[in-house]
């Protein structure tokens, strides 16, 4: 009786741990992977500095494993009831920074602190995901109507505007993705998704008109006429295409290649990353480091669907949502596939607090995958 009483009593504890040595370690090994590919590029984009981005992004992922430790540490029932505090944390955040931020690259977007940098909003995403899943997740019913929608729109409309402001359209935007992954799992009727896409058309010419700068509209302009100023709005994506077409095959080799080593590929060590990686490593080595995020994401998504209850699934179908959208923007800006703008690859780009924000997600991951046995997120 005694022991089965005691196997009863550690079962919950024990289960957890084990179940990391199948889906939790394959995204914990893909997540360090990516991290430690992203520090080689940034060690070779940013030669010329003497190597002290490279230490700063060290510095980065070090905290950024922290971040995933307490992420997957953390109960999920906690995180959710301090899901308003953080939301309201990352408000006052953004609004901070629009008025008294670092101005780099025509925003008002960050921060800095003993020489490390960041976002605001990057904080303001982890505490809107968090308050998006305890509203739909506490909702008994198949589909959200039209006034569910509105909640969660508002929720991701506050920091929006603050964003909007600073102007980051980019960062901004990246919000939408983190919204609709959510809204999708958690059932939406098409007629309502109609509604509010015919609404966002609507409200296009005056964001166009008075919600961009000059700078943005040029970027638009040139991404649909790319001949039209190649030396100024379309330089950026003109040297990326020659940096990943130059690549080839096999690449040039590490520290060789001629866009990055000879400075003429601008922001190599933050948005434009996988431009150096694509000249250096060519297409086999970009081959690689997609199948690396592909396995990632694959490996979230089968987590995502073990979570014990609604809230779980949500939380992990938001972030994944929010990763995938910066992925895929990224490596389409690489191409020309869409407008230029400050969006970074996940793990791969230079920056503090998208670092943090993309370990946490594997934390958040993590913790659910761990709990997937006991009731509760």
């Amino acid at each position: 009786m005694r022991a089965i009483s005691g196997s009863v009593a550690t079962r919950p504890e024990a289960l957890p741990w084990r179940a990391m040595r199948s889906a939790g370690w394959a995204l914990v090994g893909s997540a360090l992977l990516l991290a430690l590919v992203g520090l080689a590029t940034v060690s070779s984009a940013s030669s010329e500095l003497g190597g002290s981005l490279l230490a700063r992004q060290a510095i980065w992922i070090v905290l950024g494993i922290v971040i995933m430790g307490l992420g997957a540490a953390l109960d999920g029932k906690l995180l959710l009831r301090a899901a308003p505090a953080i939301y309201g944390l990352g408000l006052i955040s953004v609004g901070l920074v629009t008025f008294l931020g670092h101005e780099a690259g025509g925003s008002r977007s960050w921060i800095g602190i003993a020489g490390l940098g960041g976002q605001p909003s990057d904080l303001a995403k982890i505490g809107t995901a968090l308050l998006l899943a305890r509203y739909f997740g506490g909702l008994r019913q198949l589909h959200l109507d039209l006034r569910h929608l509105l909640v969660g729109g508002v929720i991701v409309a506050l920091p929006v505007a603050f964003i909007v402001v600073q102007p980051d359209l980019g960062g901004a935007a990246m919000f939408v993705p983190l919204y609709l992954g959510m809204v999708l799992v958690a059932g939406v009727r098409v007629r309502w998704l109609a509604l509010v896409a015919v609404a966002a058309l609507a409200v296009g010419p005056a964001v166009w008109a008075f919600g961009m700068q000059d700078y943005q509209r040029d970027r638009i302009a040139t991404f649909v006429s790319p001949e039209r100023d190649p030396l100024g709005a379309g330089y950026q994506v003109r040297q990326s295409k020659i940096a990943v077409g130059s690549g080839a095959l096999l690449g040039k080799g590490y520290g060789q290649g001629t866009q990055s080593q000879l400075r003429f590929l601008p922001a190599r060590h933050t948005d434009f990353v996988f431009a150096v990686l694509a000249e250096e490593w060519g297409f086999l080595g970009v081959l690689m480091v997609l199948g690396c995020y592909s396995f990632y994401l694959w490996t979230g998504l089968r987590i995502a669907t073990r979570a014990r209850n609604r809230a779980g699934v949500l939380l992990a179908a938001g972030l994944l949502a929010a990763l995938a959208a910066h992925l895929l923007y990224n490596t389409g800006m690489m191409i020309g596939m869409v407008p230029v703008t400050g969006i970074p690859l996940p793990f791969l780009s230079y920056g503090g607090s998208f670092m943090l924000f993309c370990f946490f997600v594997t934390g958040v991951l993590l913790g659910i995958d761990m709990r997937r046995y006991v009731n509760r997120l």
